[in-house]
């Protein structure tokens, strides 16, 4: 059988651990990105949990530029395509026993 030392002055805590858990959101639309956030902190809080956020994180555009015919006939017309993606992070402290 086998045995752990232990080291003098070791006292085990009778502490809860906290658990930080990070959510990650992301989304194309504004409105539905906030319209989760809210809903994930109003059921955090019912179940009083600590809540940090929602941090807003800089915005991503992400931009295309095409040529409008498909061959190289014709005036050089172009489209410009772009998607902006949002981010926002939570973050929820909870003890161990939930």
């Amino acid at each position: 059988m086998s045995q752990v030392a232990k080291k003098a002055g070791y006292q085990e805590s009778a502490e809860t651990q906290i658990h930080r858990i990070r959510i990650t959101l992301t989304s194309r639309n504004v409105k539905n990105l906030e319209k989760v956030c809210s809903d994930l902190i109003l059921r955090a809080k019912d179940k009083q949990l600590r809540v940090k956020g929602p941090v807003r994180m800089p915005t991503k555009h992400l931009a295309i530029t095409t040529r409008k015919t498909p061959n190289g006939e014709g005036s050089k017309t172009w489209d410009r395509f772009e998607m902006k993606i949002h981010k926002r992070l939570v973050d929820l402290y909870s003890p161990s026993e939930i």
